[in-house]
């Protein structure tokens, strides 16, 4: 049942992300066997060339309904074009004050997108390198399937 469940539930992620003009970057990694150890890292390279424009920037997390938290803590390390390194630490709530979870959810998994970075510039072309990390306190957090990046352009809201 959640291997029929998760196949659906790819397929229209990829119907829906194939419909996307905004979309500059969008890739999930799996975590294997739902066990992420807080040594290893989900990394992500990304090249840029337009510095132009201003862009939004997500952390996708798919998780079971069995994940024991109401969030996570991750940290981002960023390595720039010029081989800068910046560190940042973000806590993507999963659920809410009830416990209820908050995304799309299909059987027994769930998909949250978490906004980081709301209308910035990379300040510089060239490639980018994301590894990121769970920073939670425990040294094996079950449950998580994926996580995931997207980059997309910054679009304001019309009044």
């Amino acid at each position: 049942m959640k291997i029929r469940s998760w196949i659906v539930f790819a397929l229209i992620s990829i119907v829906l992300l194939s419909c996307d003009p905004n979309r500059v970057y969008d890739e999930y990694k799996e975590i294997p066997k739902y066990t992420w150890n807080y040594k290893e890292n989900v990394n992500f390279n990304i090249n840029i060339e337009d510095t132009t424009i201003l862009y939004n920037m997500y952390i996708n997390v798919r998780h079971t309904s069995d994940y024991m938290f109401s969030n996570l803590y991750l940290f981002i390390d960023i390595k720039y074009p010029d081989n800068k390194i910046s560190r940042d630490t973000v806590e993507c709530v999963l659920a809410d004050d009830r416990g209820r979870w908050l995304g799309e959810g299909l059987g027994g998994m769930w998909d949250s997108k978490i906004l980081i970075k709301k209308s910035f510039k990379f300040n510089l072309s060239g490639e980018y390198k994301f590894d990121i990390y769970q920073a939670m306190r425990v040294d094996d957090l079950t449950d998580i399937m994926d996580i995931g990046l997207r980059i997309e352009k910054y679009m304001p809201k019309k009044k």
